[in-house]
């Protein structure tokens, strides 16, 4: 299948590696021109040499999203390279496990401009030449934690879901200039976050980490962890021309794991 996006100009945030590493790869394997983003540039160039040695385009460009201050700059950086971003794929990262009360004003501040405002702030600046060109594809990660709350994780759940709203909504008032809006959810994804979170758990239950993945493993009806490209192949065709008539839509990539309809 052609998804349609061959030189299109695609930024990735997050893509060092995880989830935004294989987003990125798959993309660019598709024939996109990829803006790698990433906060550790070192993780940034190995995905764009990784991308490059399969005979991709991409280039790596240092990105703290928590810093409003640099939207204006780097995507500048980008539309001088590839033009005009013509697909964005909104991945940020998560918080600390935490309760979701007794946190202090200021911790919720920090995470709602690092993973809530940035977003909102960065799309801004993309879409005014999507919708000159009449096209354009907005695909943000979330958490399977917006649908099904996952105990510990309440920065996460609460900060994640006003995404959902606020994507939702923006498809509605994006639609007519042949933009799109989607949230995709991961599940039990094999990345390094994770293994972080696996580790916590089993950490905080004085319990191994491999009692703690055999859990959730039994937890998901296919019976295993999912692979990093899997989740990129759900965001590439969301990204592309064959999915135009998919938006305002909250995919989810888990394995039947969630447990909400």
């Amino acid at each position: 299948m052609d998804l349609g996006i061959s030189g299109k100009c695609a930024l990735v945030l997050g893509a060092g590696g995880g989830l935004g590493g294989a987003i990125a790869q798959t993309l660019a394997a598709e024939g996109a021109k990829v803006a790698v983003a990433d906060i550790d540039v070192e993780a940034a160039e190995k995905t764009v040499a990784e991308i490059k040695s399969a005979g991709g385009d991409a280039f790596a460009i240092k990105w703290d999203i928590s810093d409003l201050s640099v939207i204006e700059t780097n995507v500048g950086l980008i539309e001088g390279q590839y033009g005009n971003v013509a697909i964005l794929v909104n991945n940020t990262g998560g918080p600390p496990p935490t309760a979701v009360s007794g946190q202090s004003p200021e911790q919720w501040a920090k995470f709602f401009q690092s993973m809530v405002l940035s977003v909102i702030a960065l799309t801004d600046r993309v879409l005014p030449n999507m919708r000159s060109a009449g096209w354009g594809r907005i695909v943000t990660s979330t958490s399977s934690g917006v649908v099904a709350p996952i105990p510990n994780l309440g920065l996460s759940n609460a900060l994640r879901s006003t995404l959902v709203g606020w994507s939702k909504t923006l498809a509605k008032e994006v639609g007519g200039f042949g933009i799109t809006s989607n949230i995709v959810l991961p599940g039990r994804i094999a990345t390094s976050r994770i293994t972080f979170l696996d580790e916590q758990k089993a950490n905080r239950e004085g319990r191994s980490v491999e009692d703690v993945a055999a859990e959730s493993t039994a937890s998901i009806p296919v019976g295993r962890y999912g692979n990093p490209q899997e989740y990129g192949d759900v965001v590439a065709f969301l990204a592309s021309e064959r999915a135009s008539f998919i938006t305002g839509s909250v995919i989810r990539v888990d394995g039947g794991m969630i447990a909400s309809i």
